[in-house]
């Protein structure tokens, strides 16, 4: 017997639909019944490739004396916070404030007016570790309901206050106890380096994250200031997970971050956002070191995420699971991916074997319970050194073994395909693709950016309001901010890699509906198109993904150059944002405030096509590129603007380009070998 969810799209609320629970999606119809019940609300998050979820749907969801429990006593709402981020985004900032900790699932009981008195994340179905069991939880919140009403509602309204000040970050530290600093971008990068694992790469000392803003805003204070160890810490991070557990080494793309400090084993989750924000920074790290193997690490993310998360019709799917099915029928995270000794003597031939384990470093012990995490333990050399070959026998070795290996993988049970399409992560995926049309002079990857974006404005915008979710022909939910910023930066960066007007047109677009929709009265941005919720979110810090209001100042400060007023909405979302009081914290604020200040790195041409191999080999901060339009009246009307932007203003007639950095603007270039000498004598 099925529950409500089996009417919705989401892959995640579809594997709940089963569960004895009655549960609603997130509705009015759900706090309505609480209210005529006179019952609290129980509201579950989580989303479709995360490990705990599916335990805790195992040990107490598909329980039926737990889900007697839920279905007596309580409302119970299941969330995909994918879909709707900005449900998650109000209630992990609650569940923050009271624990010191978030994540998923992520377990809030609410008033039936939406409003939370308590909330955790997992639950177990025992009591351990000093937790509660899930059920002594709900027996004591059913007791409190009913003898401790008057104090719950009173927390409810404390915690619902709290939220709203928390989230608009802004009003986080008063302007005496902020920072004075001169650069938001230097000091942030100063902050990285400070903070960084300089023997094992990334920051912290237990789990490892990418952070990739904080890898750009390092890439871009070392060009801009020459920032001490900006670079090397980039390069050590990239470098570490480049070797590490969380690349997938054999079929492309990253992971979801490595819980031990030396990267080794990894959450199992193939986030299309990871592999849309890592491949960027791989690949402007290419520009600047000419280093092969970040190109061959951007490469083979994007082939895997072409190969095996494009829809047919050119949109991004969202995820795959950590998990899959053992010979039993049971799940086993990493399975897909990890190795025994005998599964590659199995597969490969007996030199091919010897070699993959070399390098690899497959034993019998392994990392896992399911065998060895694939990590880079020897080059070529060495390997080469171990069997007694020449070098390049080695290497044909295991160009083979890793072939072989990849399709004997094939036939393992794959983890399960979150197949829904959001905007926002494939805006990341547009940006991504045509920064490699641009880097590696490949019009493929215009292609398939093209394709996404116009998978986008096909199936997801329609009259003036950007939607967030698409599956089987199924479109819902409005946009968010990350929606609309994600969606106009990747149209603004494909517009740079093949100056089609039309790029740019839907980049102003989208970017004045944010300043329409988004703005606060204190010029920050909220996440949300409306208020309803009990507290309308903002997203001022970077997480997994970019901030949304920090990549929407981003973004508004690079189209500054066609439309002078998002330049200032842009610098008043840097000024409400508080970046200045955590700079690092605040890492695409302080990128988007170093354009501000310091203008973009304009490159103006009359004809792309001679330039593509300047911009292919520079590293340019803050880079804008565009081609002047034979008429510039007509093209400044069509992106409805009132005069000709500067960058083209009096460069129509021009054979050949020009260059601007830090407001010191070039004359008139007739070849990109002009332009490299302009730039050795003046940059």
């Amino acid at each position: 017997m099925t529950n409500r969810l089996a009417e919705e799209e989401s892959p995640y609320l579809l594997q709940h639909s089963d569960n004895p629970v009655d549960w609603y999606p997130w509705c009015e119809e759900a706090f309505e019944e609480a209210r005529e019940r006179d019952v609290p609300v129980f509201l579950s998050v989580g989303y479709s490739a995360c490990h705990w979820c599916h335990v805790m749907e195992d040990e107490s969801f598909e329980d039926p004396e737990t889900a007697e429990q839920l279905n007596e006593g309580f409302v119970s709402i299941k969330v995909d916070r994918e879909e709707r981020p900005d449900v998650d985004r109000l209630y992990q900032t609650v569940c923050q404030m009271t624990t010191g900790q978030g994540g998923w699932p992520l377990s809030a009981w609410l008033t039936p007016e939406g409003k939370p008195f308590h909330v955790g994340t997992y639950y177990p179905d025992e009591p351990k570790h000093r937790r509660p069991s899930f059920q002594q939880v709900l027996e004591s919140i059913e007791e409190s309901w009913s003898n401790e009403r008057r104090k719950i509602e009173q927390q409810a309204e404390e915690l619902t206050m709290k939220a709203q000040q928390q989230m608009d970050g802004s009003r986080s530290a008063s302007a005496e106890g902020r920072r004075s600093v001169d650069s938001l971008l230097e000091s942030a990068s100063e902050d990285a380096v400070a903070d960084a694992d300089r023997q094992q790469g990334g920051w912290g000392k237990g789990q490892k994250f990418p952070h990739p803003v904080r890898l750009e805003a390092l890439q871009q204070a070392d060009s801009r200031f020459d920032t001490e160890d900006a670079a090397d810490v980039a390069g050590e991070t990239l470098d570490a997970m480049a070797s590490g557990g969380m690349y997938d080494h054999l079929g492309g793309g990253f992971h979801r971050y490595c819980v031990d400090r030396g990267w080794t084993v990894p959450h199992f989750e193939k986030m299309l956002y990871d592999n849309a924000l890592l491949p960027r920074i791989y690949l402007q790290m290419y520009r600047d070191t000419d280093c092969e193997r970040y190109r061959e690490v951007a490469v083979e993310t994007l082939d895997f995420l072409e190969r095996e998360m494009q829809d047919a019709s050119g949109g991004f799917y969202s995820a795959f699971d950590a998990v899959s099915l053992d010979e039993d029928g049971e799940d086993v995270e990493g399975l897909y991916y990890t190795w025994t000794p005998s599964e590659v003597e199995k597969a490969l031939s007996e030199d091919e074997a010897r070699a993959f384990q070399l390098r690899y470093g497959v034993s019998e012990a392994g990392d896992v319970e399911s065998g060895s995490v694939l990590t880079v333990e020897r080059g070529a050399a060495d390997v080469a050194a171990e069997l007694d070959v020449d070098l390049e026998t080695a290497e044909n070795l295991l160009e083979s073994a890793d072939r072989e290996a990849l399709e004997a993988r094939g036939g393992r049970e794959p983890p399960r395909l979150d197949d829904k399409v959001l905007s926002s992560w494939n805006g990341l995926a547009v940006s991504a693709y045509a920064e490699a049309a641009s880097t590696l002079e490949d019009d493929g990857y215009a292609e398939t950016a093209e394709e996404a974006l116009e998978f986008i404005r096909d199936r997801m915008w329609d009259d003036g309001v950007l939607y967030r979710r698409y599956r089987d022909g199924d479109v819902d939910v409005e946009g968010y901010l990350e929606d609309y910023a994600y969606v106009a930066r990747g149209a603004f960066h494909l517009y740079e890699a093949t100056t089609d007007l039309r790029h740019l047109e839907f980049a102003l677009s989208l970017a004045r509906r944010i300043v329409e929709e988004f703005q606060a009265d204190d010029g920050g941005f909220y996440f949300t198109r409306g208020d309803s919720l009990v507290a309308r979110p903002r997203e001022q810090t970077d997480g997994s993904t970019p901030s949304s209001a920090g990549t929407a100042a981003r973004l508004l400060a690079a189209l500054s150059a066609f439309d002078q007023d998002l330049g200032e909405a842009a610098a008043e979302a840097i000024e409400a944002s508080g970046a200045a009081d955590q700079p690092l914290a605040h890492a695409s604020f302080a990128v988007a405030d170093d354009r501000l200040r310091n203008g973009s790195t304009e490159v103006a041409v009359s004809d792309l096509g001679r330039w593509r191999g300047f911009l292919a080999d520079c590293y340019l901060p803050a880079r804008l590129v565009t081609e002047v339009p034979d008429d510039v009246e007509a093209a400044a009307e069509r992106l409805d603007v009132d005069d000709v932007p500067g960058v083209w203003k009096g460069r129509e007639d021009v054979e050949g380009g020009f260059l601007c950095s830090g407001r010191t603007c070039s004359p008139p270039l007739d070849s990109p070998e002009e332009a490299v000498d302009w730039m050795r004598n003046n940059l």
